[in-house]
């Protein structure tokens, strides 16, 4: 492309590249909380995850609710407990819907040579 050349818009992928989930996901320690999660295959109270990142209690509790406020995680009350558990289903439909977006507005490769000579010979 040439830099006179303006983008094309190419759909929807600026209203999915969300910078708040990207944030939420940028950073080391939110990162091994959600792999914690997602290997634990359960909700998990802020004490299992503390034990789990060998990080402070209200460290593990402020970068829980980034998660959560992101739309990662969910989190549930019990008494005094908070339970976090993975929003798999809608973690699962962003990453493919910005995966759709982004190759929706890859360039379309030209035909090869070869395949533009046996569509020539086949008529």
């Amino acid at each position: 492309m040439k830099p006179h050349e303006t983008l094309q818009c190419c759909g929807p992928i600026d209203d999915l590249l969300d910078a708040e989930l990207f944030k939420a996901l940028g950073e080391p320690t939110r990162l091994k909380l959600l792999s914690c999660l997602a290997k634990c295959g359960r909700a998990c109270s802020v004490t299992e995850l503390t034990e789990c990142c060998a990080v402070d209690l209200s460290v593990v509790s402020r970068h829980l609710g980034v998660l959560e406020r992101a739309g990662i995680l969910t989190a549930t009350k019990e008494g005094r407990t908070v339970y976090y558990a993975v929003r798999y289903k809608d973690l699962r439909d962003a990453f493919r819907a910005i995966a759709r977006a982004v190759e929706d507005c890859r360039p379309k490769r030209a035909a090869s040579k070869r395949q533009t000579r046996r569509a020539g010979t086949s008529r």
